[in-house]
């Protein structure tokens, strides 16, 4: 019988905003510690107590300002991924085409900027495992590891 203890891992969860020409929302990530910099779209942590759905409704909201209804945030895909030194992480992937709102960039102490982007043709600086994520997506699959050995 195995002593290890039993893994836990760190959830967190990514909006896609999609406007009508299919272009996706990003944000250009400042002053956080993690990939400053560099590109990504709404995303946080999941909240203890809180559903991947609610957590998405509200990390859209309070990044972009814009209010998701449930049934408008569709489920994509899931990424296991990992880094070495940081805890592995299982990310929830969230799309949507409409919203309640203008997207505004409405935590510029975390964001330099946001803009529409072709997500067949992402920025250089795209977080490694988002721009992963997003073409295993876009090629039709739901799930995907990243930095697994």
């Amino acid at each position: 019988m195995s002593s290890k203890a039993r893994h836990r891992t760190i959830v967190d969860v990514h909006a896609l905003l999609f406007d009508e020409e299919g272009r996706v929302l990003l944000m250009e990530r400042a002053n956080t510690g993690y990939a400053d910099g560099q590109a990504g779209v709404p995303s946080g942590h999941l909240e203890a107590g809180e559903s991947v759905l609610e957590a998405v409704l509200r990390e859209t909201y309070e990044e972009v300002g814009v209010r998701l209804a449930e049934d408008d945030a569709q489920f994509v895909h899931v990424s296991h991924r990992c880094k070495p030194g940081e805890d592995d992480r299982v990310g929830f992937f969230f799309a949507a085409a409409r919203w309640t709102g203008e997207p505004v960039n409405a935590e510029p102490h975390k964001c330099a900027r946001i803009w529409w982007h072709d997500p067949d043709d992402l920025p250089s600086n795209t977080v490694d495992y988002l721009a992963d994520a997003i073409a295993r997506l876009r090629g039709g699959g739901a799930f995907s590891t990243y930095g697994w050995r």
